[in-house]
Formats: C-alpha cells, sequence, structure tokens
C-alpha cells in the first residue's frame, strides 16, 4: 500500500475525524459557556472560541485513536454489518487511504496540539481545567488504546458519558474561573444522551465485535435487553432535566430542554421493535444524534435567555 503523507489530502483527513459526530462536542462545549453567561460571571470571547476549538480538535484525536484502537483490534476489519456513518469506523484504514500507524500519529500530533492549548488556556481560566482536561483525554485514550481498550471492557459507555459531562463542566469553568454545581447537573442529560448516540451504533457491529472479543453492553446483554437499556437511557436524560427543573436548581427555562424527549423517544420505540433487526436501525442513529443536538442546542438556549435578563 502506498505511503501517504499526514500532510497529504486534507479533505480525507477531516473525513477521517469523522465530523458528523464533532457537532456534540461543540453542542456541549456551548452549553457549558452559556451557563456561566447565565449566572453573570463575565464573557471572556477569546477564551470561548479557544474552548470551542480545542474540544473539537479533542474529539477529531480521539475518533482517530479509536479507529486505529479498531484497527489493531480487528473488529473493523471484520465488520460487515456497519451503517455508514454511524458504525463501523471511517475505514479510512481498512480502505487503503491510511495506513494504522499514520492514523495513530495523526491522533497523537492533535492530542499534542490540545495539551499545549489546554495548558495555555489553563494558565488564563484556572488550574482546575487541567483536573477536566487530563481526565477527558485520559478517557479518550483509555477508551480505544489496546493495552486498556475500556470499549471492548463494557466500559465505553460509562466512559463517554464522564467525557462529555467533563466537556460542559470544562467549559463552564473557563468563564467561570471556578467549578460550577449548575453546569455539573445540567451536563449530566447532554452527557446520557451522547452515550445513546453510542450505545445505538453498537448494535449494527455487535457481530463483528464480539468476533474479536470487544464486549460491549449490547455484545453482553443482548439486543433485546439492550434496547430496554437504550430506553431507560434517555428516559432517564430527560427524567433528569424535568426534576431540576421542578426543585428550581436549573433556570426557569430549562424546561427548553425536554423538546428532544420526542426525537429520543421515536429512536426507543423503533430500536425496541427492530432490535434484532440491525439493518434497520439507520434512522435511530440519526434520531439519537439529532436528539442530543437538540437537546444541547435547546438548553444552551435556555441559559441564554436568562444571561439576556440581567
Amino acid at each position: 500500500m502506498r505511503e501517504t503523507s499526514i500532510r497529504a489530502r486534507p479533505r480525507r483527513w477531516l473525513l477521517a475525524s469523522r465530523p458528523g459526530f464533532i457537532v456534540v462536542t461543540v453542542v456541549a462545549a456551548a452549553l457549558g459557556i452559556a451557563q456561566a453567561q447565565a449566572c453573570g460571571c463575565g464573557w471572556d470571547a477569546p477564551a470561548a472560541v479557544a474552548t470551542l476549538l480545542l474540544a473539537t480538535l479533542a474529539h477529531a484525536a480521539i475518533n482517530l485513536y479509536n479507529d486505529y484502537g479498531d484497527a489493531v483490534g480487528g473488529s473493523d476489519a471484520v465488520n460487515t454489518g456497519r451503517l455508514f456513518p454511524f458504525s463501523g469506523g471511517s475505514r479510512v484504514i481498512q480502505d487503503g487511504v491510511f495506513t494504522a500507524r499514520q492514523v495513530r500519529d495523526a491522533a497523537r500530533m492533535l492530542g499534542i496540539v490540545v495539551v499545549g492549548g489546554g495548558l495555555a488556556l489553563a494558565a488564563r481560566a484556572g488550574p482546575g481545567l487541567l483536573l477536566v482536561g487530563l481526565c477527558g483525554l485520559l478517557l479518550g485514550w483509555a477508551y480505544s488504546s489496546p493495552r486498556v481498550a475500556l470499549m471492548s471492557r463494557g466500559l465505553g459507555e460509562l466512559s463517554v458519558g464522564l467525557a462529555w459531562w467533563g466537556i460542559v463542566v470544562g467549559a463552564d469553568y473557563v468563564q467561570r474561573h471556578g467549578f460550577s454545581a449548575i453546569a455539573a447537573l445540567s451536563g449530566v442529560s447532554i452527557a446520557l444522551l451522547v452515550t445513546a448516540i453510542l450505545w445505538a451504533a453498537e448494535f449494527p457491529d455487535a457481530v463483528a465485535d464480539a468476533q474479536v472479543g470487544k464486549r460491549t453492553l449490547v455484545v453482553r446483554w443482548g439486543p433485546v435487553p439492550a434496547a430496554w437499556g437504550y430506553t431507560a437511557l434517555v428516559l432517564l436524560a430527560h427524567a433528569w432535566v424535568a426534576l431540576w427543573w421542578a426543585w428550581q436548581w436549573l433556570p426557569s427555562t430549562a424546561w427548553w430542554g425536554l423538546g428532544s424527549a420526542p426525537l429520543s423517544l421515536a429512536a426507543a420505540g423503533l430500536l425496541l421493535r427492530r432490535a434484532r433487526q440491525p439493518q434497520r436501525l439507520r434512522p435511530v442513529m440519526a434520531l439519537s444524534i439529532a436528539a442530543a443536538v437538540l437537546h444541547g442546542g435547546l438548553l444552551t438556549a435556555a441559559f441564554l435567555a436568562i444571561a439576556r435578563l440581567r
């Protein structure tokens, strides 16, 4: 296979990073930034831009490293049931666009950029950001690393949820220069819905994952119990917002976030009916992404509405 320079074919590198999924990271970071605005904690525009950029690059690096981890583990090579572009990775390694080593090196290069930018941002925002950033990078590495492979141990779903919760908390910290209970609370629901995206994508990949010992929750539980698990997850995400809104911990406009519930319920209903027919789950994955993006966007708008009243 002819070697392709890491600097070559920028469009292919962009596709390899799976930009369609990165939008959920942008929304999660925007939610954290909006919360600080709602509390009247000030507005640091350069820091907000840096936060969005670094979160995007970190997600791109993690996606690339995930492709490397799945190539080394063998799951992508035997995956004939993937539903592009929602599951089965970007396939740039399997299709001969880049080698596994090139993808790994690109992920490392992006990681170095993120670490450097994160250190500079922490110097501006406060040392607590180092803890959030370090935890996020460790989770991203451990998720796909052949040495740890949380994704193969039934812990991948939990690590993804924690990582996206950390994005909200970290983005809020950058503006606030401190940790916030509101960010910790509101970050849970979007973290659960991002986890639901991964959960749905595991269904068409389950046969290949099982062949190579990648024991995701769908592989461990089987399709029908896992479909009920997905349903419980999205119900919990919206019940979480409703509960803390009712207890007045979240702002009066936070109920707007419940606007994503119809999408999540539609996805859950389809999944329960088609759990044993993974090739018919493309609408479930599209609805899962749409629900997470809409939920984060509505909560962001809810906090910004409060900020405008100040």
